[in-house]
Formats: C-alpha cells, structure tokens, sequence
C-alpha cells in the first residue's frame, strides 16, 4: 500500500483526487494540508511514502516545501501552471514528478506507483515518461489477490454475471457443491471477504473480473 498526502490548497480539488486515489487497491491517502507549512507535521504524524503537492499555496509555496523534504520524501507536482519554467524549479528543488491537473487520473496514479518504487520522472523524457507509467499502471495487488487461480477467477466472472448459487456453479463447471464451496471459501480468505456479494465488489474493485 503506497501512501500518500496531499497537499494543495484547492480544496474540491484536493478532495477529489483523494477520493479517487484512495478508491484504488494499492494506494491510500493519510492526509490533507492546505498550507505548506503544515506538510512538515503531517509527514511526522503520517510517515507517507509520496507527497502530492500544489505549487500555489499559501504561507510556504510548493517550491519551497519541495526543497526542505525532497530528500526524505519524493515529491509529484500536480499542478494548473504546467509551464517549462514551472517544471524545470520544480524538478531543481527536487520534484520526482511534474503533472498537470488536468492529467488523467490513470497516469497520476502510475506516477504515484513509480515514484513510490523509486523512479525519478522529472528525468526523463517523453518517450521514457510514457513507458515508465505504461509499466505502473496496473494496481499492485495483495499476495492473496495476486493467488486467486484460474478456477477462482471463473467463479468470481460468474458471479459477477449474477450466477451465485452453488447448484448453478457446479452444473455450469462440472465441478461437484463441495468443491465450489471449497473454492468460495478460497476466495473469501483471499479477497478478505465475508459473503458472495462482498467477494464480487471486491474483484471488480481490483479489475480481477468484468461486470457484466
């Protein structure tokens, strides 16, 4: 799980990208700051692996919050002024990441996944940019996610498909009730799921089934 704060003081802004972050399976955001001043206390608190920051803030602007924590924790401008000149202080005071706001979510969370992992993208051109991100675009997901069989994910596809009952499973695999249980209760130790309904939210959320 990569976390991260945010700090912007566009708060619909802010809040909505967090939300949109948080919704995926391998990244969490810990917090919000608004002023610049106040992203040094929230890496104390929160301990996150990436910032997400505005270069328009008030009291400490993003250039200047870059410079003091760059070395301890990489930072991603996300920004409206995606000028040349903008990118190129960003990237001296130590930005592994330069994106506008209006880049698509897809990308900012590749660059958080990369930046996370270690690539410095404020480095690279745009043919490396593309390549890099392409390779982080896929959510990491958990070891027990990551384990889900070939059979498991059928049933799951299924069951998306709003084919639930044991009897219809087994007849429609040719696989007995014992085993289709046997293989939901893989599933739910896997996906940390409880019920049927819950397994299939949590698979489409990880883009392990399609629904239909």
């Amino acid at each position: 799980m990569v976390k991260v704060l945010i700090a912007d003081d566009h708060q619909l802004f802010a809040e909505g990208l967090g939300q949109a972050l948080s919704a995926l399976p391998d990244i969490s955001v810990v917090g919000f700051v608004g002023d610049g001043s106040k992203v040094r206390p929230m890496i104390e608190e929160h301990q996150p692996d990436v910032l997400v920051i505005d270069l328009e803030m008030p009291v400490m602007g993003g250039i200047e919050v870059l410079a003091t924590v760059a070395r301890e924790l990489p930072g991603i401008v996300v920004t409206m002024h995606a000028d040349a000149a903008s990118r190129s202080r960003a990237a001296e005071a130590g930005a592994k990441g330069f994106f506008s706001k209006a880049a698509p979510l897809s990308d900012l969370a590749a660059a958080v996944r990369a930046v996370a992992s270690g690539e410095n993208l404020s480095s690279l051109n745009e043919s490396e940019l593309i390549s890099v991100l392409d390779r982080h675009r896929k959510p990491v997901l958990s070891a027990g996610a990551a384990s889900i069989t070939g059979r498991e994910r059928e049933i799951l596809q299924l069951m998306a498909e709003g084919i639930t009952s044991t009897e219809d499973l087994a007849e429609i695999l040719y696989i007995s009730h014992k085993t289709v249980k046997n293989h939901l209760a893989n599933i739910f130790d896997k996906l940390t799921a409880t019920d049927r309904a819950q397994a299939v939210v949590e698979a489409i959320r990880l883009g392990l089934v399609t629904p239909r």
